[in-house]
Parts: structure tokens; sequence; C-alpha cells
């Protein structure tokens, strides 16, 4: 079932300069795969090479941060709205 993904603009260059795009999936693993296969600029940048979130992207389902639910298991179901964001950190 394909669900809207917002990107953040360091991603839109892999998708023709898009904000918004839809992937299939189940959960936010699928999503992010079929992703990755619509768009291959995007391998390395959103999962790891061993499938896992990247560390430095946070993925929200809606409003909710995947890394507080149930990770690349996460539901998703029609209608969601999926947030990709760069991980920011900082400090003085």
């Amino acid at each position: 079932m394909p669900v809207e993904v917002r990107l953040p603009t360091v991603l839109r260059t892999h998708a023709g300069g898009e904000a918004k795009v839809t992937a299939d999936g189940a959960t936010i693993g699928e999503v992010l795969a079929d992703l990755v296969k619509s768009y291959p600029g995007m391998a390395g940048q959103v999962l790891t090479v061993d499938g896992t979130l990247h560390r430095f992207v946070n993925v929200y389902v809606n409003d909710d941060d995947v890394r507080y639910l149930d990770k690349l298991d996460t539901k998703v179901a029609h209608g969601d709205t999926v947030s990709i964001l760069p991980a920011v950190a900082g400090g003085s």
C-alpha cells in the first residue's frame, strides 16, 4: 500500500527534486526498501549496508519517531505520512 514519504532537501536530489514521493510497504522497513529501489541514489543515505536505519536520519510515521516505536518493523497504513529528517547534533 502506498504511503507519502516527505524528503529532506539533502535527499531530494536523488528523487528528481521532489519534496514528496510515494513508496509501498506495510512497515517502515518495507517502505524504505521500496524507496531505495525506486531511487537508488538514496542507498546508504537512509539505511546502512546491513539494512538498519542510518543513525544520522530520523524517521517519523505521522508525528511519531520510529526509534521509539518498533523501528523498521513499525506498521504503516494507507494515508500515513512518513517523514525523513536529518539528525541534528551540536552543542557548544
